[in-house]
């Protein structure tokens, strides 16, 4: 079986952007309390005539462009998402119809923050297998439509927004540019990470989160990075979910990743879910933070305790 590669990626935001002087007038918060406990300065945030697979099909549509390909050239799309509001047809669908794919295989995954992550591992098995040739992989949230926009402990976080990644097949004798995946979830401990209710709404035990991400992911990051045959000092960039920058400038150190860069894109666009991976990592392609062939470690956490990461190859 060949292995699979990124073949481009891109990302969209709504043009509202939503600052923490504008959250001051809404709750009791300000800039300084903000910055200080998540260090977010700004989100975007999508409007009513805006659904997520709006987003999904502007990122998706940026990633075909930078590949060069047709929507006719792809045969399964993904969307990593938990703010779809309808059940049928599902977010794939939806984004499939509008970029005018035909026939793929659509599937959404709900991994919340992880999201990403678990669906470009799927991707890669599918195209291992031989079951896909060219996949859209996407990440798409509208956080704020899942938001209790009085409540100041996660209002503060959110923001939406989508990112995307054409996957395909590498060519024989070409060294794969997706690592084998690692990883798992703790579902006991569910209740950490919701988004559930009527209507649904978005709440976290945010220090049980914290000392979870801290704490037990640096070795499953590392662990991600052996199964690429690499240590973390090799490693040119470090994209973790989006969460919260006191997790993310930890979490980095402790892996060990001393010559990486590392994605700080939740300081602008805040908390994104399943967007968050994809939309930093094309930012830093983007800026050219990151150079072809350069090996790139995603690494996905939050709703249900759970995990993805893998090493890639940057496009």
């Amino acid at each position: 079986m060949n292995g699979s590669r990124i073949a481009a990626v891109g990302h969209y935001q709504p043009a509202k952007v939503l600052t923490n002087e504008d959250l001051a007038s809404l709750v009791d918060t300000s800039d300084e309390w903000i910055r200080s406990r998540v260090g977010i300065r700004t989100r975007h945030i999508a409007g009513p005539d805006e659904p997520v697979d709006e987003l999904a099909a502007h990122a998706a549509a940026k990633a075909l462009a930078a590949a060069g390909l047709a929507p006719s050239d792809i045969d399964l799309v993904l969307v990593a998402t938990s703010t779809a509001v309808d059940r049928s047809p599902n977010m794939a669908a939806r984004v499939a119809a509008r970029l005018g794919i035909p026939q793929p295989a659509a599937m959404d995954v709900n991994v919340v923050c992880a999201g990403f992550t678990h669906a470009l591992a799927t991707a890669d098995h599918t195209v291992r297998a031989g079951a896909a040739t060219r996949a859209l992989v996407i990440g798409a949230d509208k956080m704020s439509e899942v938001t209790d926009w009085s409540d100041r402990t996660t209002c503060v976080l959110v923001g939406d927004g989508a990112g995307a990644a054409v996957i395909e097949s590498c060519p024989d004798g070409v060294e794969p540019g997706i690592s084998p995946v690692l990883w798992g979830s703790l579902p006991e401990m569910g209740h950490a990470v919701r988004i559930e209710g009527q209507p649904a709404r978005f709440a976290q035990e945010g220090q049980s989160v914290y000392r979870w991400a801290t704490t037990q992911l640096p070795p499953l990051a590392r662990q991600a990075c052996e199964r690429a045959g690499l240590t973390p000092a090799d490693l040119a960039a470090v994209v973790l979910h989006q969460a919260n920058l006191r997790i993310i400038e930890p979490l980095a150190q402790k892996i060990g990743a001393v010559n990486a860069v590392v994605a700080r894109d939740v300081t602008e666009s805040g908390n994104t879910s399943a967007a968050s991976i994809p939309l930093a990592f094309s930012k830093l392609v983007e800026q050219g933070a990151v150079s072809t062939g350069d090996p790139v470690l995603l690494f996905g956490f939050g709703g249900n305790l759970s995990y993805a990461g893998q090493v890639v190859r940057c496009p």
